[in-house]
């Protein structure tokens, strides 16, 4: 999927809303551990229940990978599932990779050729050999993590070095040498408020995947004042403030009136963005 057919499909559903499913089995309703793939059909009657308000959906590696060969098996699932019955969703692997250059291609041939995974999530700090590997693809998306929503993100990516240049702000900068906005999109928290502002200053056209609204405490009327630009170029991830509503056999109907009240505010937020189109 590349960049225009993403905010077209934005406009189309009047929506840049990504669901998280960051699928725990310790917390998914006690009916569906009857299943023979738990995880999986949680996920089914997830997305069944809220393809038509979001425009992708992002599992995160850890929630499976934790289940071991099950665990996996359920994430192969669901990705298919996703391709072959809703094609028009960005798929985000939530993986966070970044390795030495022959460790990173292996990590993109599991996601781009095995899985034929939309985009994948990547950790910078290993420098330009650890990312490219996921660039030579084409089509496909690579994620970096900039500015994350967690309180440890003042540990490093905040400190800034003798010219007063964050962090964060030069992974931005070094990156653009990589990639442009049709390959590469950065991991800015909903949670770090004007720090939009910074960023667009230096990314002003990329896509920012950003996390943190609901659970944590972001405030989405934030994100987009200082973060949207002309494609909207944001795509707002909701995990547990969605899939985790409820825990009765009714819990696809609370997932999707969740997820209903965050399109109507994310469709009031794209109003001028359209208009101006």
């Amino acid at each position: 999927m590349d960049k225009q057919q993403l905010f077209e499909n934005i406009k189309r559903k009047k929506s840049f809303l990504c669901v998280g499913l960051d699928t725990d089995i310790k917390k998914i309703p006690g009916h569906l551990l009857k299943e023979e793939d738990p995880i999986f059909a949680f996920n089914k009657a997830i997305i069944d229940a809220t393809a038509d308000l979001c425009i992708a959906y992002k599992p995160n590696l850890a929630f499976y990978e934790s289940m071991g060969v099950k665990g996996w098996i359920a994430f192969e699932k669901t990705v298919k599932y996703i391709k072959d019955n809703y094609p028009d969703q960005f798929i985000i692997a939530d993986a966070k990779r970044g390795d030495i250059g022959n460790t990173s291609a292996m990590y993109a041939r599991t996601f781009f050729e095995e899985l034929d995974i939309d985009s994948v999530t990547v950790a910078p700090y290993m420098g330009e050999d650890s990312v490219t590997p996921f660039l030579t693809y084409d089509n496909k998306w690579v994620i970096l993590l900039a500015l994350t929503s967690n309180k440890g993100s003042h540990d490093f990516q905040l400190t800034e070095d003798a010219n007063g240049e964050r962090l964060f702000e030069k992974v931005l900068r070094k990156s653009q040498e990589w990639a442009n906005d049709d390959r590469m999109m950065y991991v800015v928290g909903a949670t770090q408020g004007r720090a939009f502002e910074d960023i667009r200053k230096i990314v002003p056209d990329h896509f920012l995947l950003v996390p943190g609204i609901g659970a944590q405490g972001g405030s989405l009327e934030e994100v987009c004042k200082y973060g949207m630009n002309s494609t909207c170029g944001l795509i707002v991830n909701s995990s547990r403030g969605i899939i985790y509503v409820d825990k009765t056999e009714k819990f696809a109907e609370a997932a999707r009136t969740a997820a209903q009240e965050v399109q109507a505010q994310m469709a009031e937020q794209l109003k001028r963005v359209i208009n101006n189109q």
